[in-house]
């Protein structure tokens, strides 16, 4: 599996002592049922067919060993390793939901009262004598976050972990040549940002990149998107779940109480509409999927190199 041979390159064989404990957060260990991919590894196999399951947890620990990389920061790689704390079920999919196809962050409102409640992340931090709201924070640290079209663990994670899975473009090679060629430089703002030493490198990560933006700009995408955020809201609208459940239920949990409307020898009315939907999300053909006017995030980056940005 390529994920675990970006794993190995990033160190995970030998993780610094001071994470291990962080890993059995059980706030955290939720991720594991949470994929990466917005809950469409459900979704019809005509127009997903993901190379690997890759899930939040994943996505966290790539992020925070490749922080922890560049920085050899304790606080950083910390703050990485819980910047997606609050991911809810299905991801992006409740920013649709919420109609914030845009920004796509109604869904990190919840980050600090997750990490306030989190007793056992609070003690591990207080071992290691980070601050809380440094990582509650963790925009404040550009080589974890930052805003596009900068580069930053957070982005550059996202490209390799997509082109691995979804896209299917990245190559152990690949790999090999993205994490030989970064480096931290000082941009324009005067914040760290990852760049590039070889500009040939620099432009495989822009074209990548382009290639994931195009896939998640296509009808199918913002289709299914919308189709399982439809569903998403009947559930919660119906009480069949709440809002604040998709921050504490994991996926599958989820779609076990789809499952049991779905086969209900009775079904109300609501009940018919979710199967109904239900069935299109799981059957539905690519060349079935109607056209699409969303105005969706524009996943775009301009990477640094020793001169300056790329583009």
């Amino acid at each position: 599996m390529l994920l675990n041979y970006y794993l190995e390159k990033l160190g995970y064989n030998e993780l610094p002592e001071f994470l291990h404990k962080y890993l059995y957060d059980p706030k955290l260990l939720r991720l594991k049922k949470i994929n990466y991919f917005c809950g469409m590894n459900y979704a019809s196999k005509d127009i997903y067919n993901f190379k690997e399951n890759i899930t939040r947890y994943d996505h966290s620990l790539t992020v925070c060993l490749l922080t922890y990389r560049l920085t050899k920061s304790k606080t950083e790689a910390i703050a990485a390793l819980y910047h997606d704390i609050s991911t809810p079920c299905f991801s992006h999919v409740i920013d649709y939901m919420n109609k914030d196809y845009d920004k796509q962050e109604s869904t990190e409102d919840k980050t600090e009262e997750i990490m306030r409640d989190d007793l056992y992340l609070i003690k591990c931090l207080n071992e290691d004598g980070i601050d809380i709201d440094d990582v509650i924070n963790f925009k404040k640290f550009s080589v974890v976050d930052c805003s596009r079209p900068k580069l930053c663990a957070d982005r550059l994670d996202g490209i390799i972990l997509t082109g691995i899975s979804w896209v299917d473009i990245v190559t152990k090679e690949d790999i090999d040549e993205i994490l030989d060629n970064i480096t931290i430089y000082i941009n324009e703002d005067n914040e760290k940002e990852i760049g590039f030493i070889s500009k040939e490198t620099a432009l495989k990560v822009y074209e990548i990149n382009k290639a994931i933006d195009k896939e998640c700009h296509s009808d199918y995408d913002n289709y299914m998107m919308e189709l399982l955020a439809h569903i998403t809201k009947l559930l919660i609208d119906e009480c069949y779940i709440s809002y604040d459940d998709l921050y504490v239920y994991n996926e599958p949990q989820i779609y076990q109480i789809i499952e049991v409307i779905c086969n209900k020898k009775f079904k109300g009315k609501s009940e018919l509409i979710i199967a109904g939907l239900m069935k299109i999300f799981k059957n539905i053909k690519k060349e079935e999927v109607p056209a699409m006017e969303l105005n969706v995030k524009q996943r775009c980056v301009n990477p640094l190199l020793s001169t300056g940005r790329m583009k």
